[in-house]
Formats: C-alpha cells, structure tokens, sequence
C-alpha cells in the first residue's frame, strides 16, 4: 500500500513558496510513497516535480473556472483559467484525464464549487474530494463524503498543502499504481486518512501573495 497525498502545491502556485526540495523531504518525513501535484493554473511545478521525486507523482493542474476550482489529473497540457466549469471538465476529459472537484461543500472559500454546478457536473466527474485539511468544519468533508456516496464517484483526499509543514496532513492509503486507469481503480479501493491544518497556514499562503506582488 502507498499514502498518497493528492492535494499538495509548490513555489509554482502563486500562494505557496514552497520548493520542490522541501515538500520532497517532508513527504520522506510523513511516510509520503505519492503525490498529487495540482499548482493553480499551471502544470509546470507537477511535471518538474515527476522528474525529480523519488516516489510516484501524479501530474495535475487546479483550474479557476467562473463557478470554481476544479483539479485535472492526468493531463499533459494546461487548462486556462476563467472558462465555465463544464467547459474545463470537458477539456480535462478531451485530454483523456481524471476529473477531481476539491472542497466542494468548503462555505467559507469562494472558490469552492456550488452545489447546483456540482450537480450539474456529475455525469462528468471522477473524483470528489472527500477530505481537505484546509476545511475549518469536519462537516464539510461530511457533505462531501455523503455526496461521492450518493452518486457512487470516487473518493480522494489532500491536504492542499502551501507549505511544506502541512504535507501528508490528509492522505489515501490505497494500492500502488503505474497509469490512470490503474489509479482509478485504486482509488477505488482506498481509506481516506486526514487532520485539518491549523488556521493560520491560510496566513502564510496570503503572505505569498504578497510576497509575489510587484513594487508600486
């Protein structure tokens, strides 16, 4: 079995500064066998990422669409931002990759899919995201759970790391796997593991930010 933390972000989003050298040690310091790399709007950290970890990464991009974020998996060209929900989906899927919605039932992040989109979305997603470690309410990822259930979609869960302190918060102990389809099925027969981070990481995320801003 592997612990795969699916959620994670590097120094290549621009609200974390995380280097790949760091988030590297801490997955070896967590027991972290794979992770899912999924910078905001760019594949360019998960696919430096692939060729230097040594452990299995699976390439992802987290796409700001105008109803919310949604994550592809398993794609080898990005997804610009700012098109409809439906329209990313329908894109990650032209590239033949995985559809993931992370935190959809998260209320106090406007990025997070409603749930009259998510519904409408449905026949289109893989993957919900059952566990984020940035949630503030368990309940949330109650929502979520219940929902992957009623729909019979899979389960995933990540910690949405944007420093290297919070990786392997929340994980997926599932079966090893070489391609997609094999993830799929492993997935499939994972048990979700996770914590929520402290509040304060938020914190640092926003220092990121700021930290990216041109001079005035």
């Amino acid at each position: 079995m592997i612990k795969a933390d699916l959620h994670i972000h590097t120094g290549y989003s621009p609200d974390s500064v995380t280097p790949l050298e760091r988030i590297i040690a801490r997955c070896n310091e967590r027991g972290i066998t794979c992770v899912g790399i999924t910078d905001h709007n760019t594949l360019a950290g998960a696919l430096d990422m692939k060729r230097v970890a040594p452990f299995k990464v699976v390439v992802g991009e987290e796409i700001d669409t105008k109803q919310g974020e949604v994550i592809g998996y398993y794609i080898s060209e990005e997804i610009p931002r700012g098109l409809t929900a439906l329209e990313t989906v329908m894109r990650i899927k032209q590239q033949g990759g995985v559809v993931c919605i992370p935190h959809p039932f998260d209320s106090f992040r406007f990025s997070a899919i409603r749930r009259d989109t998510l519904e409408a979305l449905v026949p289109h997603i893989d993957i919900i995201e059952v566990f984020n470690s940035r949630l503030l309410l368990r309940r949330h990822a109650a929502r979520a759970d219940e929902f992957a259930r009623t729909h019979g979609l899979l389960a995933s869960a990540g910690s949405d790391a944007h420093t290297a302190y919070e990786v392997g918060n929340a994980y997926v102990e599932m079966p090893d796997f070489n391609d997609r389809s094999q993830f799929l099925d492993s997935l499939a027969q994972g048990t979700v593991v996770g914590r929520i981070s402290s509040p304060l990481v938020r914190l640092r995320s926003n220092w990121a930010k700021l930290g990216r801003r041109p001079a005035p």
